[in-house]
């Protein structure tokens, strides 16, 4: 069996799908490793690290695609390269499958089993393998650092000689893994922090963070059974506004994490509500990317708005690479060896196990994947 690790293309992307230290436990299992040349170097890791963890490395990127029977990656491929993977392989990689039919269909004429990241279940077993979990971990401390590198003033209380300064206050809409990391960095600093989530159940972790939950009466909400919220109602919507307007302006940074998979996600800070918001005041927009939950941010960008710096950057994780490459890598790890067959030395795609079911999109020349399907139908 042959792991292959090609270099991201995305010019933003610096973070690589296996670390050496993950690459030593793959060729460990038996596995043999072949890594495309400089893949590490925009994270610190050197071609000679991966050949003391046991992988060869390779120069010609056409090679280790045909020659690979898992690709492992960070980002979706280009649809160019779909046709150069060995048939009957498996690819894996984020791939954001409600959004992207085109690669779907690439995958699935060339008979590829493309298991996508997005998709791993949240079970408990399957908590080593959730990539996103571990990304937007990481995505809330990042969000908060760039927030504070932005203020013009300091977050934590300081007493001084020449007098008290008063701690800034942080309001984090959203407190899924992103939302509830941004709460306890920004508690470490020294904030003073309030959060917002349309789910009542996770007041109670806000609160142990040392946040306080802020309370809107939205009616009737729920999450789905993976932890997400469900989509709120147009006028439940508009409560949410309405209740969170004057906390919007009475802070110092004001972080939205609110995000529906595979849907666009709700605007909940509009430009009205920024206008009332102080001269230096920061915001950041984790949903920028996918549309945005800040009127008149902008994905990629860092803008300035009635005086509010409205931060969009995205590509949260790549600001902290190294890390992030050593989590995401960890995850690809536990996925491969959770499913590696000892005996016979292969990759097991067990479709009786529910974590198969539910991130592998095409497999034999089919879509298996029922909510990808759905939407296909759709």
């Amino acid at each position: 069996m042959l792991i292959g690790i090609p270099k991201e293309l995305h010019p933003n992307e610096k973070r690589v799908a296996i670390v050496p230290a993950d690459a030593k436990k793959l060729a460990r299992l038996g596995i043999d490793l072949q890594i495309e040349r400089g893949i590490g170097s925009r994270v610190g890791y050197s071609d000679s690290e991966y050949k003391d963890a046991g992988a060869s490395i390779v120069e010609n990127r056409e090679d280790l695609f045909s020659d690979a029977d898992i690709i492992l990656r960070v980002r979706k491929p280009p649809l160019v390269e779909i046709e150069k993977l060995k048939k009957g392989g498996v690819h894996v990689s984020f791939l954001d499958p409600f959004n992207e039919s085109k690669l779907i269909e690439g995958f699935r004429e060339n008979e590829i089993s493309v298991i996508s990241m997005e998709m791993i279940p949240r079970t408990t077993l399957a908590q080593k393998m959730d990539a996103l979990s571990s990304q937007a971990n990481l995505a809330g401390y990042v969000m908060v650092i760039l927030a504070a590198n932005k203020l013009p003033s300091i977050l934590p209380m300081m007493m001084t000689p020449a007098g008290t300064l008063k701690p800034a206050t942080v309001f984090v809409i959203g407190a899924g893994v992103a939302g509830l990391q941004a709460i306890a960095t920004a508690k470490r600093l020294g904030a003073k922090v309030v959060a917002f989530d349309t789910r009542a159940v996770v007041a109670e972790q806000v609160q142990s963070l040392g946040g306080k939950f802020l309370e809107i009466d939205l009616g009737e909400t729920a999450q789905t059974k993976d932890g997400y919220a469900v989509e709120l109602t147009p006028e439940q919507i508009e409560l949410q506004k309405q209740g969170q307007k004057k906390q919007i302006a009475d802070s110092d940074i004001v972080i939205t994490t609110a995000q529906l998979f595979g849907r666009k996600p709700p605007v909940i800070v509009t430009k009205d509500m920024v206008k009332e918001m102080k001269p230096g005041s920061v915001i950041v927009d984790m949903a920028a990317e996918s549309g945005g939950n800040v009127e008149g941010s902008v994905a990629g960008e860092t803008i300035e708005f009635e005086g509010v710096t409205i931060i969009g950057d995205g590509d949260w994780t790549n600001f902290v690479a190294k890390d992030a490459s050593v989590m995401y890598s960890a995850n690809l790890f536990n996925l491969i060896d959770e499913f590696w067959d000892k005996e016979e030395k292969r990759f097991n795609l067990d479709f009786e196990n529910e974590i198969i079911k539910g991130c592998v999109i095409t497999h034999e020349g089919e879509i298996v994947n029922e909510m990808v399907k759905k939407l296909g139908k759709g």
